[in-house]
């Protein structure tokens, strides 16, 4: 598998079909099959049996209970007036391949049944509460896969998911004529879809949904703004939590920093505004102290603002700093926790952090505490068996590796070196303390370096990790990404965040 992001190969829509015709070709149990999922629709069902096909009963049963149109022979001009797709079902290679053909060349979107080769479009499994529809789509590689998804979101989503929406359409030229637009109209619907209104609805209790409704629109007061500061984890979508997630979809406003993945900062709304701000090593678009001042600017504005920041925000993400300006605002915020990249590299290479009877605590810190002349405190620390993991770059590996081993760490120390921690790009590493200073040969490590240093280390598995005293093998470009998981229970101690650089973010 690629280490790139898999993308889609068909484009998500919904056509609109009203007044409008769907042809179906075909006369089996495909194509009733195709007509029945129409039937959930408002269209006009046309169906054509080629010659020589005889219509299953209960095709015909399901049109003469529908009054849908049926008839036999070969195509028509009269069987594209307003057709706005085709399903193609006869169950013949040939005779498929040849009529879609003759529809596509009218222009007309057409898909043929377990032929994906020969689709313009694929069938979705459709969870329906009209006028709310969910869509699950394979590109036709698992079409059992889709319908396991759509029993299982049918089964998620409320009856009464429709009425909600439908109460919500009959209000929107109201809510739009007096609320404005922006953050206020959004706050509306975030409490009607959320709130005590849904909740009437989904008790059948419509009149008291709408009397909550006219209290709702006949609030005046501006919105307060809000802040959430999020860590947005490693980098993989899959270790963002659910409520960074939800908050994500909730926000304005994103202001993320340069080692936030593009994926992860599209997990928010399309039409939250999204601002960069930098912080990458030697390259920061804005300093901490106009961070700080936006953040506040856009919260007096009434916007919800999301500040998300790599791995967790209050492990070296400058968190502290921001809290503060917001308090002294007046501004209300949330943390939103993320996995920090020490946790995530731990799991890469299935190395404990802390181990019964050898590491009993575990120091979160940074090489560049090592640039003064004097040691700092956690550096002794390591010699009564914590475990060290050092958020840094690759450059400064050599000189933390001497200075600890001068401090009296022995240097068969076991040492475990993970790049990207947690994302399918990882590059993993294992040597000792004496073969730190080697990282530096490793020139294809241009992402973010955790170093992690202590005995407990070498329960780790290094099996698919390069050791550090060889060049870097070079991938296979087919070579599928190795994937772990293990949970540990760390004891923490804290170390001076305010010596890290900025770029470092958890």
């Amino acid at each position: 598998m690629s280490a790139h992001p898999v993308r889609l190969t068909a484009f998500p829509a919904f056509f609109r079909v009203d007044n409008a015709a769907v042809l179906i070709v075909g006369g089996g149990e495909e194509a009733l099959n195709k007509a029945r999922l129409v039937a959930q629709t408002t269209a006009q069902i046309r169906i054509v049996v080629p010659d020589g096909d005889v219509p299953d009963a209960a095709l015909i049963e399901f049109v003469l209970d529908g009054g849908h149109h049926l008839r036999s022979g070969g195509l028509k001009d009269s069987d594209f007036t307003d057709v706005k797709l085709a399903f193609v079902a006869t169950g013949d290679a040939v005779d498929d391949a040849a009529i879609a053909d003759t529809i596509r060349a009218r222009h007309i979107p057409v898909n043929v049944v377990d032929r994906p080769q020969l689709c313009d479009f694929y069938t979705p499994a459709i969870v329906a509460r009209a006028p709310v529809a969910v869509a699950i789509g394979t590109e036709g590689a698992g079409p059992v896969l889709a319908q396991k998804l759509r029993r299982e979101i049918n089964a998620a989503l409320s009856p009464r998911l429709g009425a909600l929406a439908q109460l919500a359409a009959s209000y929107r030229d109201r809510v739009e004529h007096k609320l404005a637009h922006g953050a206020t109209r959004r706050q509306f619907w975030d409490v009607f879809f959320n709130g005590v209104i849904a909740q009437a609805v989904e008790r059948g209790d419509f009149a008291g949904a709408q009397n909550a409704i006219d209290a709702l629109l006949n609030v005046t007061a501006q919105p307060a703004g809000y802040v959430w500061l999020i860590g947005a984890g490693p980098g993989a979508e899959d270790l963002l939590t659910l409520r960074a997630h939800r908050v994500l979809m909730q926000a304005d406003i994103i202001l993320y920093d340069a080692l936030v993945p593009e994926n992860v900062v599209a997990m928010g709304r399309r039409d939250a505004q999204r601002i960069a701000v930098g912080k990458r090593k030697g390259c920061h678009s804005k300093t901490q102290s106009q961070i700080n001042a936006l953040l506040v600017e856009l919260a007096e504005q009434g916007k919800r603002v999301v500040r998300l920041k790599s791995g967790d925000p209050l492990i070296f993400g400058r968190a502290g700093e921001e809290m503060a300006a917001l308090r002294a605002a007046n501004i209300g915020f949330e943390v939103v926790p993320g996995i920090t990249s020490a946790l995530a590299a731990a799991a890469d290479m299935q190395l404990p952090l802390t181990l019964r009877g050898i590491a009993s605590s575990l120091i979160f810190t940074t090489g560049h505490d090592m640039a003064g002349d004097v040691l700092p405190d956690w550096a002794r620390l390591c010699l009564s068996g914590a475990t060290i993991a050092v958020y840094m770059g690759a450059s400064v590996a050599a000189s933390v590796a001497a200075r600890l081993m001068h401090a009296g760490l022995h240097e068969d120390t076991a040492v475990a070196v993970v790049e990207n921690a947690g994302r399918s790009d990882r590059t993993m590493l294992h040597g000792l303390l004496k073969d730190l200073a080697l990282l530096e040969n490793h020139t294809q490590l241009s992402g973010p370096v955790m170093v992690i240093i202590g005995d407990a280390v070498a329960g780790g598995s290094f099996e698919h990790a390069q050791p550090l005293v060889q060049p870097l093998a070079q991938p296979l470009a087919n070579e599928a990404p190795q994937f772990f998981a293990v949970a540990t229970q760390p004891t923490y101690q804290n170390s001076d965040a305010a010596a890290h650089d900025a770029s470092l973010n958890g």
